[in-house]
């Protein structure tokens, strides 16, 4: 293992941790200031969290979410199958209301449903209920770790996929080069946080950043702040910066010129929901910066896990966009108020990249082109 990949594994975080029998998470809202753990111990706790963004990141809500039921329904202490079965899904349905865009909060949630009805159907329930029920609890954590490690291996594979997207591009660019010592760095603009912080393991669109460093690529980001709530200034700076990445942090109206006079070599964001038709839900802001990368002739690659593509919504005027606090806009950043007060606010958390404006959607399971409608189907058979 070379020095790169020594840093890498030291430095790169892991934002949810069942340890000891207890869900932790590193609080993201103090970030950069301190880096801050708290234990969740029940759903409450869970859907503050996620709806506080404490949290965040669709798969690392997934995983959060997983491990939250896990922990939900460790302290309950029912009188019968179906009064466990009852209970669980109260817990489900009140954790999905924390925030509806993220399709990986209900895909997981889902999941471990699915679980429990699996085994439920196999077991004759009678008088030894209690012990059948610590079985229950147990099979359903083994299948948050699962939740768990397949998200970590996910975004490994992503990493791989973009990686060689990016040194394709790269050498195209400088004919000749032959290896990483040979190459100019790849230069990458993002918007929000798809990193380590909104995973389990490497991140979705920054992982063939942590790849190219391991591997001895030089690499450039660029990374908007991402208003209003400056998830590429607080965590993404954060987290590249720790790990010894090259960040340059950017306003967010400051990315059409970057982008004309640095050229990067693509455009790297996340997705929170990706339709059927390849439109993709992403925090707000990501649209423009698509638009603005077409009409540079600059790729747009937009990275979705499988658990993030959603087949049961047709389009993205189909996906329900969150709305969010005005106070995020007006105060939250500030030490006095910096609109006048009782001023009306529009805050939605997210907007939608039609697929028209994406080069290629990464996906553990390798690169969609057009017609996504069509490519990405075939993930699922």
């Amino acid at each position: 293992m070379g020095k790169g990949k020594e840093k890498m594994e030291k430095e790169r975080i892991t934002p949810v941790k069942y340890e000891e029998g207890k869900l932790i998470i590193l609080d993201q809202t103090e970030l950069p200031a301190r880096e801050k753990w708290i234990v969740l111990e029940n759903s409450h706790d869970v859907w503050d969290a996620v709806k506080k963004l404490k949290v965040r990141g669709a798969p690392a809500i997934g995983v959060c979410a997983a491990y939250g039921i896990c922990v939900s329904m460790e302290k309950s202490h029912t009188c019968s199958y179906d009064q466990f079965r009852k209970e669980f899904s109260d817990v489900k349905d009140y954790l999905i209301s924390s925030r509806p865009t993220a399709v990986n909060l209900a895909w997981a949630l889902e999941r471990m449903e699915k679980k429990l009805l699996s085994i439920g159907d196999g077991l004759c329930f009678g008088p030894s209920w209690r012990q059948e029920e610590g079985y229950l609890k147990e099979e359903l954590l083994k299948e948050a770790h699962a939740i768990r490690r397949e998200d970590e291996e996910s975004c490994r594979a992503m990493g791989e996929y973009g990686l060689r997207l990016l040194t394709e591009i790269s050498a195209r660019k400088g004919a000749g080069e032959k290896g990483p010592e040979d190459q100019q760095p790849i230069t990458v603009l993002t918007h929000c946080n798809a990193g380590a912080l909104a995973t389990a393991g490497y991140g979705t669109c920054l992982a063939p950043v942590y790849l190219a460093a391991e591997k001895g690529y030089g690499v450039r980001v660029f990374s908007d702040e991402t208003r209003p709530l400056l998830q590429g200034a607080r965590l993404t700076c954060w987290e590249l910066a720790r790990a010894g990445i090259d960040v340059t942090l950017i306003c967010d109206d400051m990315a059409y010129s970057v982008l004309k006079k640095e050229k990067p070599h693509a455009v790297v964001v996340g997705c929170d929901r990706m339709a059927a038709n390849g439109d993709g839900a992403n925090k707000i802001g990501t649209a423009a910066l698509a638009v603005m990368a077409k009409e540079l002739g600059i790729p747009f690659f937009m990275f979705a896990p499988k658990s993030t593509i959603d087949l049961s919504t047709p389009a993205g005027e189909d996906i329900r966009i969150e709305e969010r606090d005005g106070d995020e806009i007006c105060s939250m950043w500030y030490e006095e108020r910096m609109a006048p007060e009782g001023i009306k606010t529009f805050n939605p958390a997210f907007d939608v990249t039609e697929n028209r404006y994406i080069t290629a959607v990464v996906t553990e399971k390798g690169v969609v082109y057009p017609p996504f409608d069509e490519n990405l189907k075939r993930l699922f058979e």
